[in-house]
């Protein structure tokens, strides 16, 4: 009988192994080749030898957070009780609406239609009460990483509203360059390199927050604004934001929305938004927010898995309400637990590398 030593990759750490056969090391064939198929096999039939404790804290670039599921913008973004509210039930982060230099009303009703199948098209026009008043509202904020999202047409608007929240407890700003409904703003500008280029530079140059951009899909390849937004300094990418869409009402034959087009969201984009995350990931060295139709704890480990280091989610509240949260957390703890893993970052683009 033999015992032999092995340091496995995949264990992370040495491993005993005990053989009855001598003829073990006697083998034609190499002996690492030998070891690797016992300790595979051993991978395959046992539990680890030794059972790591998971930890949910994970960080996008300069960003910690405590736990990697956020409120995506868009959804709840415009109180600070329910930004307490989200914080306690289990959000690592939540991202705010949209604020613009001015407060902004909206389109008319109806602005969102439940997609049969699952989804929501949303055209709401980016309502905010505007940056000011918004800035006010979370200056008592100690506790909440509050990420701030920001949408406007020149880079003046953004050096204007980062000022504004210069006494407020801000976790970093998300740059909306991809709305894909409102004119002059979003997508338009996201399809702009130039004017991304002098937006991000604006922006870094204005604060010393990390700077969050989020793209979507418009006339121009989202990698290209990817690595424009990279090129001017920008910390972390965000992606996707929901796809330009739009539904009809066969009775009247008109559209639903009353802008006619709006944003898909929810499930149906999940596949879309998951491909953009691996090939963000396979193409640049930039930290991501997975973000588009995640509802599961299967859905967060795929963007892990992807490239991303935390995840947003928002359409999933309207299906589970808050509790999605700890549901989603309490999943990717028990996915880790079984693998064998301790952090989130363990994860991170392991589906590039087999």
């Amino acid at each position: 009988m033999i015992f032999l030593v092995y340091h496995h990759q995949k264990l992370r750490f040495p491993i005993l192994l005990k053989s009855q056969n001598t003829c073990l090391v006697q083998s034609k064939s190499p002996l690492k080749k030998v070891l690797e198929s016992q300790i595979n096999c051993y991978i395959r039939n046992c539990p680890p030898l030794i059972k790591v404790e998971p930890d949910l804290t994970t960080s996008i670039g300069p960003i910690q957070l405590n736990k990697p599921v956020m409120l995506a913008s868009g959804i709840l973004g415009i109180s600070l009780d329910v930004f307490n509210r989200l914080y306690r039930s289990g959000a690592g982060a939540v991202v705010t609406k949209s604020l613009s230099t001015e407060p902004w009303e909206g389109y008319p009703n109806p602005t969102i239609f439940s997609v049969k199948g699952g989804g929501w098209i949303n055209a709401v026009g980016l309502s905010n009460p505007g940056a000011e008043n918004f800035a006010k509202m979370i200056e008592p904020n100690k506790d909440v990483p509050i990420i701030v999202s920001l949408v406007g047409s020149i880079p003046e608007d953004f050096e204007k509203m980062i000022q504004q929240f210069e006494n407020c407890k801000v976790a970093a700003y998300e740059l909306n360059l991809s709305c894909p409904h409102v004119a002059k703003v979003g997508l338009e500008v996201g399809d702009d390199p130039e004017l991304v280029k002098k937006i991000v530079s604006t922006v870094k140059n204005s604060t010393n927050v990390p700077v969050i951009a989020k793209v979507g899909l418009g006339t121009t390849h989202y990698l290209n604004t990817v690595g424009t937004a990279i090129e001017s300094g920008i910390d972390a990418i965000t992606a996707i934001n929901t796809v330009r869409a739009m539904a009809i009402d066969v009775e009247t034959q008109r559209p639903i929305l009353s802008n006619k087009f709006g944003g898909l969201s929810g499930t149906p984009i999940k596949p879309i938004a998951l491909r953009c995350v691996y090939e963000i990931s396979s193409k640049y060295d930039i930290p991501i927010i997975g973000c588009g139709g995640i509802s599961t704890w299967e859905d967060a480990v795929e963007f892990f898995l992807a490239g991303a280091s935390a995840i947003q989610l928002g359409s999933a509240i309207g299906d589970n309400w808050i509790d999605v949260f700890d549901e989603i957390n309490t999943g990717i703890l028990q996915y880790m637990e079984k693998k064998n893993y301790s952090k989130i970052k363990e994860m991170v683009g392991l589906a590039k590398k087999l």
